[in-house]
């Protein structure tokens, strides 16, 4: 599996030739100049993830991507006549012999119901894909794309997450609005994972990276 972080939430996932991309949304830019992709996840519709204009700019290199989302995000993209196939908790899609299962229904909460839209994870084979929510895939995880920081969690939250679901390797997300200096924000959560047996790696933006 190799894993290019576009920034914040947006990956690239290349398994067996096919490429998928998360989240594509207004925090980061560089997605933009991607080709090749066969796949979009949304998780859900926070401008963060999911950015009508981001996915617009996107599909002009991809016309031919297939959207996989849930219900909520997918009522936008019918309201902007895109197609998507809808994915959500307990669902699974083969996608070329990729297995994508969706898992968890609902944004961690920030203050009672404020944010608390529909949130879809997704398992991509052995990466767990998360959103904005720590809700426990109940299956064997290899890979962990960890929320690293935001208003609806803590870095406790992460580490425990981490603990609960015991990958083999973790690389932080949900991050792009931290400043570089701050670095005991990572460096924290990578020493606490590694007294657990579990190896914290951060992804140069922009680089493909064999995980």
């Amino acid at each position: 599996m190799k894993i290019k972080k576009i920034g914040h939430c947006c990956l690239t996932i290349e398994i067996n030739g096919h490429k998928i991309m998360t989240d594509p949304g207004s925090f980061s830019v560089a997605q933009k100049n991607e080709s090749g992709v066969s796949l979009i996840l949304y998780t859900h519709e926070h401008q963060d993830h999911y950015h009508l204009e981001t996915l617009k700019e996107v599909l002009k290199n991809n016309p031919n991507t297939k959207i996989i989302t849930n219900t909520a995000v997918g009522k936008l993209l019918t309201e902007a006549g895109i197609d998507f196939i809808k994915l959500e908790d307990g669902e699974s899609f083969d996608f070329n012999g990729i297995k994508i299962k969706g898992f968890g229904n609902l944004h961690a909460e920030i203050y009672n119901t404020y944010g608390r839209v529909q949130n879809t994870g997704y398992m991509i084979d052995g990466l767990c894909f998360p959103g904005d929510a720590f809700e426990n895939p109940n299956t064997s995880v290899d890979i962990l794309a960890l929320p690293i920081t935001g208003p609806w969690m803590r870095i406790k939250d992460a580490v425990d997450y981490a603990k609960n679901l015991k990958p083999r390797i973790v690389f932080p997300v949900h991050d792009a609005h931290i400043q570089d200096w701050a670095s005991f924000i990572w460096s924290g959560p990578e020493n606490f994972l590694k007294e657990a047996g579990i190896k914290f790696k951060k992804l140069e933006l922009g680089k493909e990276e064999d995980i």
